[in-house]
């Protein structure tokens, strides 16, 4: 198995390139999704966020209110730091779970973990290859307004609230530059992919 960790600031089009690594062969998990798993009704995560925040963040059914949540730890770091603390580690242990299964069903798989917080933990060392996929804040605050329907206010706070693009850069193997256009973004996608398959497969003949 080759891994790698796949991150970038919001809305820097980091999407864009797990897609393709996707459509090349990549197994992708994200980080995002195995993040909503880990705080369903019911997980020891969810329970630790009631704790911590009180039962004013889930709704009628059960579920968490991600936007009621959103809105306390966008603007205040000391509960965002909480709220990572809980959840970063469930997320993280069973994001491992899937890269051993897949290293099992096919051990030259190329595991792409999409990532968007890389940067503010401290795991990059455990991957063979972190890519940084790299936009300007104002690129990303057009994107944001765009399609997200953001105000520009909103989408400099929510990139505020993410690691610096210094941050990322410094644990960067690789950069892709999203500024220009996506078959420029998608070629540098398909460089890495070129370069993962080849390591993949020389570490498993």
């Amino acid at each position: 198995m080759y891994l790698i960790a796949l991150t970038g600031g919001i809305a820097s089009g980091k999407s864009v390139v797990a897609r393709r690594l996707a459509e090349r062969g990549a197994i992708v998990v994200d980080a995002d999704q195995v993040a909503r798993e880990v705080v369903e009704p019911g997980t020891p995560a969810l329970a630790a966020i009631v704790q911590h925040f009180g039962a004013g963040v889930i709704l009628r059914d059960g579920a968490l209110d991600r936007a009621g949540l959103g809105a306390i730890i966008f603007t205040d770091p000391a509960q965002r730091a909480a709220l990572n603390a809980i959840t970063h580690p469930a997320v993280w242990a069973t994001s491992r779970e899937r890269f051993a299964a897949a290293a099992t069903f096919n051990p030259r798989a190329v595991v792409v973990y999409d990532v968007p917080l890389l940067a503010e933990g401290s795991r990059a060392a455990e991957f063979d290859l972190v890519v940084v996929v790299q936009a300007s804040t104002a690129t990303r605050v057009a994107r944001m307004v765009e399609l997200r329907g953001m105000t520009p206010a909103e989408a400099s706070q929510r990139i505020g609230s993410q690691a610096s693009d210094a941050d990322r850069l410094a644990i960067a193997d690789v950069v892709i530059d999203s500024e220009g256009t996506l078959e420029q973004t998608v070629a540098q996608a398909d460089a890495v992919w070129v370069r993962a398959h080849a390591f993949a497969h020389s570490k498993h003949p």
